[in-house]
């Protein structure tokens, strides 16, 4: 019987320690990663200052995104680029991943040309030129403005020319190129289906060799109370 027990328990213990495969890991996305994003899907939406319908410091690219740093009822915190402010909360489009490319870094060098007819210097600094960061346009009236930053200093600047940039479509097509979403469930910890049916081959093949063992042990032949002793 010792003997039995012994085999069980041996089998039984490379039952526990037959290696399962692993749960999958979850890919990046804005829950994991505790960021939530929002993107201007249209043209038109504005960047504020403060949460103030009056407040507007510039339109957003479009198609291009903020970064959501407190959802609030009617303007949400936001950050765009290096800039913090806020943005009307129908205006956007809160997307539930994390962009590749959220912000627009679009520079371009901006040229100042003043009129050389001066009464002291030579004119040798009439024309300067300056590269900054293209934040955004700004309307007043029926000018057009363009907000942008240079060495840490914002401020807008008439527009000279046109910024034409690549839209951004990571809204459109979130996940992989198969228009399947990357985001995975986690697993719940528990054993999968294959772990449980190994387990039980296991314990089928435990009982199946005890039952062997003792169909294989001959029984002690009984003593004869006639049998004689010489």
């Amino acid at each position: 019987m010792k003997r039995i027990l012994s085999i069980i328990s041996i089998l039984f213990a490379c039952a526990i320690l037959v290696p399962f495969p692993s749960a999958p890991q979850k890919t990046a996305s804005a829950e994991t990663t505790q960021e939530m994003y929002a993107v201007a899907e249209k043209d038109g939406v504005w960047f504020y200052s403060e949460p103030l319908s009056e407040k507007g410091l510039f339109i957003l690219p479009e198609s291009y995104y903020v970064r959501v740093l407190d959802n609030g009822d009617l303007f949400c915190q936001v950050q765009y680029l290096n800039k913090t402010g806020y943005c009307k909360r129908s205006d956007l489009l809160f997307v539930d991943f994390v962009p590749a490319r959220p912000f627009l870094y679009y520079d371009y060098t901006l040229s100042y040309t003043m009129d050389n007819n001066t009464a002291v210097g030579n004119g040798s600094l009439s024309s300067i030129e300056r590269t900054v960061s293209f934040y955004g346009t700004f309307l007043h009236g029926t000018e057009t403005y363009y907000y942008v930053c240079a060495d840490g200093i914002y401020d807008y600047v008439p527009k000279t020319q046109e910024i034409i940039y690549e839209k951004n479509t990571d809204y459109l097509v979130p996940a992989s190129a198969g228009g399947e979403t990357e985001n995975k469930p986690v697993s719940s910890g528990g054993l999968s289906g294959v772990e449980i049916a190994v387990i039980c081959i296991v314990c089928a093949a435990c009982i199946a060799v005890a039952f062997f063992v003792l169909r294989g042990k001959k029984p002690p032949i009984a003593r004869s109370d006639e049998q004689v002793d010489f």
